[in-house]
């Protein structure tokens, strides 16, 4: 006598497509504007198919999920999100230019902001900083108002003397006709103390602003949701 195999359980997915036109994340933006789609049906726009077992949006859920939010997952490298079953590198590749172009977006708003206080500088540099797991040293051009030209990454990784050199720095500045600068780096550990190499560069570009007539305002660290200025601490020495 034949008898069924009771473990198998059928998995019964609806597809997207399938759904009603009115919770489709593609129709319900085209309706009524990206503000009114959850975290996750956003992210499933960029990852744009699902696999046989999970939707776009289920995978998006297991992302932010996975990752503990979009905050995390916008500081994660490609090689990273595509260790997530159902995440190719085409996939990965439109996630992460959206959250970077969001990131350029949010900091040219601020152009031509006008800088009074190392809150101000803060308040500037952060989103560049949003999502980065890795050193940045960037430099801030001001006019003769103190209001932003723009802002320049001079050098990416491990901060040292040796990779960010005055001449780098000052270049820029010159050709941009900057009557001040602010320096600026990211601690991604989240610990805004400078370090021993953080004072000696600092000394380094305070001595060469002497010499190039364009002083350094204040070198800001960025450490997450902490920050710590060398010009408030009274470590910027002119």
């Amino acid at each position: 006598m034949e008898t069924k195999d009771k473990s198998k359980k059928v998995v019964y997915r609806t597809t997207i497509k399938n759904w009603p036109e009115g919770e489709r994340p593609r129709e319900k933006l085209l309706n009524f504007g990206a503000s009114m789609l959850s975290d996750a049906e956003l992210l499933a726009l960029l990852i744009g198919s699902g696999t046989r077992e999970l939707t776009a949006v289920d995978l998006a859920k297991g992302l932010i999920q996975e990752f503990d939010g979009l905050t995390n997952l916008a500081a994660k490298s490609s090689a990273e999100l595509t260790r997530f079953k159902g995440v190719g590198p085409a996939s990965s590749t439109r996630i992460l230019a959206a959250f970077e172009l969001g990131r350029r977006v949010e900091g040219k708003e601020k152009t031509r902001k006008q800088i009074r206080s190392p809150e101000d500088i803060v308040a500037f540099a952060r989103p560049a900083y949003r999502g980065i797991n890795r050193e940045l040293f960037k430099v801030v051009l001001l006019d003769n108002g103190n209001k932003v030209i723009r802002e320049e990454t001079i050098s990416q990784g491990t901060l040292n003397a040796s990779l960010v050199h005055p001449r780098e720095v000052f270049k820029t500045a010159v050709d941009h006709l900057a009557a001040g600068i602010v320096l600026m780096h990211n601690h991604p550990s989240g610990e805004p103390s400078p370090s021993i190499e953080d004072k000696k560069l600092t000394g380094q570009m305070v001595e060469a602003s002497k010499v190039m007539g364009i002083p350094v305002l204040d070198h800001i660290i960025i450490a997450k949701e902490k920050y710590f200025s060398f010009a408030k601490e009274g470590l910027l020495k002119t």
